[in-house]
């Protein structure tokens, strides 16, 4: 069994402008088919528009709220809200609130900054 607590994670940026802590990952574990991060959008931040090619993509809304656009599609987004992200579609989040966007990324095949394509 692999426990990761949250806090023994660094935070890092990744390269859609979102500050990230890898939960279970490559990095971490011996999990080889998916991760799941944890990811904090501050009042008036967003993601640059990106895709991954090869990753499907579910973000699961913790706390806060937001604007999600994937693909042409652009929805309100609130706490216990999950997105299904299909692989290769242009998405962003926004963060809409007075307080921190926190959300899970669960991406499979793992994320991997080699994987996001800014635009």
């Amino acid at each position: 069994m692999k426990i990761v607590r949250r806090d023994d994670s660094s935070p890092f940026v990744t390269k859609d402008g979102s500050i990230i802590r890898s939960i279970l990952d490559l990095s971490n574990s011996s999990a080889k088919n998916q991760s799941l991060a944890e990811a904090i959008l501050q009042p008036g931040g967003s993601t640059e528009p990106h895709c991954h090619p090869k990753s499907e993509e579910i973000y699961y809304v913790l706390s806060g709220n937001g604007k999600m656009t994937v693909g042409k599609d652009t929805a309100d987004i609130a706490p216990l809200t999950g997105i299904l992200i299909p692989p290769g579609v242009r998405h962003q989040i926004r963060n809409t609130g007075a307080t921190d966007l926190v959300f899970l990324c669960c991406c499979s095949p793992p994320y991997q900054h080699e994987d996001t394509v800014i635009g």
